[in-house]
């Protein structure tokens, strides 16, 4: 076969590729919305299952454990058994375990149907991602990659409100339900439309570095998931977790650099914008999460808003994310892309230095206001930085790379909720402590309060209630000190901007000659 059929290739995507886009993004909506969906029902699947709090939280624990496991292994098993067939088992997969978490009778099953939910679930991102780098042309990325972002950011914003609204009109089961149309959907668009890829049989399996990688994945996913639990190290749960994942990542790195035909090829991080990539993302994941873990609770616990309500002051960032990753799509080729990260930074920054001047009595409209600002600030910095990671990646590695991407990402999230919750609770109780020693009786606020009868110091009602309202606002002044953290992590990603190149507009030869191989097998 001659080099001339490769444009014949390229018009055979091109004439479905707003199709294959639809398809995709169902997928990628349906696996990003599972993220966060399901944290809202959780006291209503406690007392319907009649677990404990530590028991219920292993619904959460189990699906991101086992997604982070087998994200990795996507790269394998798309050039093992080619990533068309790979993309629409895992949607089959995830759309029938969630059909089955739905449908749970007891802790057991739905731990287990989670567990499974989270196997099939772990490669829809980024297969979804590879599969818009492949079917769009090198100088429509950026595009691509804003339709792709649209739904792996939206996904994780709105699955509260969605989770939320499902739990207080229907039952908590609906917020798994909900998968079985949009699965349905992405799995006929996907039979119909995608191609399959080049297969290759002679590839060997690395099972000694899979095991070390998983095992190290998963014994930090699960530090970080029962640290808070059980009071990090002075758990020796948490110790020995901590041990097994470190010696298990070290063995892993010597095992990938010495082995003939390692799980994860050395030559992806040759790359410099890849590398820098996978730094970048897992600082934005870090940003991305914790701050939605900390805001609900605060309008929720502090403010006084019903879950309801909380969840519609939430949704306008989504609004301000997909606002914006149209707006790249936009200016995908005309404008570089690192200027667009730096824009993303400084918007993201300044809406989480005026979340560091919030009190209980802030306005339901400053919430939404510096939500829209924090959600056009992620989406200007995900889409650029997407496009920018694998503007200089050889294709062969885009499988592997994109499951990297996906895993760092989500590292960086449980690395950061699980950071903003600890951090919570220290300033909480080292608030409160500060504030109690302005309870005496030199204090002339209090002194008012009793002398006018609205404190009463020598009852316990009153003195629960002067308790109360300090443990409020050192709670109050706790969450700000998170946010001024995530402020300062923002701008820690500022510097990263001058390692990374400047994306290439057309493929270079190398890159060229394997999208031409590729095509002619």
């Amino acid at each position: 076969m001659s080099v001339l059929a490769t444009p014949d290739v390229s018009r055979s995507r091109a004439g479905h590729r707003g199709l294959i886009t639809a398809s995709v993004m169902l997928a990628t909506i349906m696996q990003a919305l599972d993220t966060t969906i399901a944290n809202v029902a959780l006291p209503h699947m406690q007392g319907s299952m009649g677990a404990t709090q530590d028991q219920i939280s292993w619904v959460l624990t189990s699906y991101i454990v086992a997604a982070a496991i087998f994200m990795p292994l996507t790269g394998f098993v798309t050039a093992r058994f080619g990533r068309k067939r790979v993309f629409m088992w895992s949607v089959v997969g995830f759309t029938l375990a969630s059909m089955m978490c739905g449908a749970a009778q007891s802790l057991n099953q739905i731990v287990a149907f989670r567990l499974l939910q989270g196997v099939f679930g772990a490669s829809l991102v980024p297969l979804s991602q590879a599969v818009l780098l492949d079917t769009h042309p090198r100088e429509e990325h950026g595009s691509a990659m804003a339709m792709w972002g649209v739904g792996v950011m939206v996904g994780p914003i709105l699955g509260p409100s969605l989770g939320g609204w499902l739990t207080e009109y229907y039952n908590w089961r609906w917020v798994f339900y909900i998968n079985i149309p949009i699965g349905l959907l992405a799995w006929f668009g996907l039979a119909a439309f995608v191609e399959e890829t080049p297969i290759d049989r002679t590839r060997r399996f690395d099972l000694l570095g899979f095991g070390l990688l998983s095992l190290a994945i998963g014994t930090f996913q699960m530090m970080l998931d029962r640290g808070e639990t059980l009071d990090w190290f002075a758990s020796r749960e948490v110790m020995i977790e901590a041990m097994v994942a470190s010696l298990a990542f070290y063995l892993f790195v010597a095992h990938i650099f010495t082995h003939d035909e390692p799980f994860l090829e050395p030559g992806l991080f040759k790359d410099r914008n890849f590398s820098v990539g996978l730094i970048f993302i897992f600082i934005v994941g870090i940003v991305l999460l914790a701050t939605m873990a900390l805001l609900p609770p605060f309008i929720q616990r502090l403010m006084g808003y019903p879950v309801i309500d909380a969840g519609y002051l939430m949704a306008p960032r989504g609004v301000g994310t997909m606002a914006a990753m149209m707006t790249v799509g936009k200016l995908s080729g005309k404008v570089d892309s690192r200027y667009q990260v730096v824009l993303g930074l400084l918007l993201t920054t300044l809406s989480l230095w005026e979340m560091t001047q919030f009190t209980t009595d802030v306005s339901g409209w400053d919430i939404v206001r510096t939500g829209v600002v924090q959600g056009l600030g992620i989406g200007f910095i995900f889409v650029p930085l997407s496009t920018i990671t694998f503007s200089t990646l050889a294709p062969r590695y885009r499988n592997e790379g994109t499951a990297l991407f996906s895993l760092m990402r989500n590292i960086g999230s449980s690395i950061g909720i699980s950071v903003v919750i600890t951090y919570l609770a220290q300033r909480t109780q080292a608030n409160h402590a500060a504030f109690a020693e302005s309870i005496n009786p030199f204090n002339l606020a209090l002194r008012r309060a009793v002398e006018s009868g609205a404190v009463n110091l020598a009852t316990p009602e009153g003195l629960s209630a002067i308790n109360g309202e300090v443990t409020r606002q050192a709670a109050t002044l706790a969450y700000l000190q998170d946010f001024r953290l995530m402020m300062f992590v923002t701008l820690s990603a500022l510097p990263l901007i001058l390692l990374l190149g400047k994306p290439a507009k057309k493929p270079g030869v190398a890159e060229l000659d394997e999208e031409i191989t590729a095509a002619l097998d």
